[in-house]
């Protein structure tokens, strides 16, 4: 029982591990909204995070950003000059995570946002946070849908497994606890 129970657990983890990854926030808004954004960046190698980099998806009107503490931003235009990307450069060190917020304006019509993000680390390596959703790298998303549409509700059934799991691993523990007493 006691090895359920360490299963369990791990099983429950497991989602909030392969989530911690370079994340756009929100994960869902409405057609047209005026949206702060925030793009939430970990550092999960040994070496310091010294570059970050994003790439806005052609629905999204991106306006202004936000100043972070120790990170210098590049604001990437077009030959337009309309607002294409971003690049924050300073120092993250291993086990800290940085967010850099924005301002930008959704598309009209009920959608999805990709975020491209390019993480690069002091020893020179380039992580792509590009790929598709179940992938090792994937890229962040917001699911643009009008209120009171489904948003995001399948997003949210590994979070209720990791809870399940851990709710299961704890009666396991406690069951035979209240037994010996």
């Amino acid at each position: 029982m006691r090895r359920l129970a360490i299963v369990a657990l791990l099983l429950a983890a497991l989602p909030l591990v392969a989530r911690a990854h370079a994340v756009v926030y929100p994960r869902t808004s409405t057609p047209g909204a005026y949206e702060r954004y925030v793009l939430r960046v970990p550092n999960e190698r040994d070496a310091a995070t010294t570059r970050i980099e994003i790439r806005f998806p052609g629905g999204a009107r991106v306006l202004s950003f936000e100043d972070v503490p120790g990170w210098t931003l590049s604001i990437v235009r077009d030959s337009a000059q309309r607002i294409v990307g971003a690049v924050w450069t300073g120092i993250l060190q291993p086990e800290r995570f940085v967010e850099l917020p924005f301002i930008a304006v959704n598309p009209r019509e009920a959608g999805r946002l990709d975020w491209p993000v390019f993480q690069t680390y002091a020893n020179g390596e380039r992580v792509e946070w590009t790929g598709a959703e179940e992938s090792e790298r994937p890229a962040s998303f917001t699911t643009i849908a009008a209120t009171g549409a489904s948003t995001g509700t399948a997003s949210r059934l590994p979070l209720w497994l990791a809870i399940a799991a851990l709710l299961v691993a704890i009666l396991a523990l406690v069951r035979p606890a209240a037994r010996r007493a």
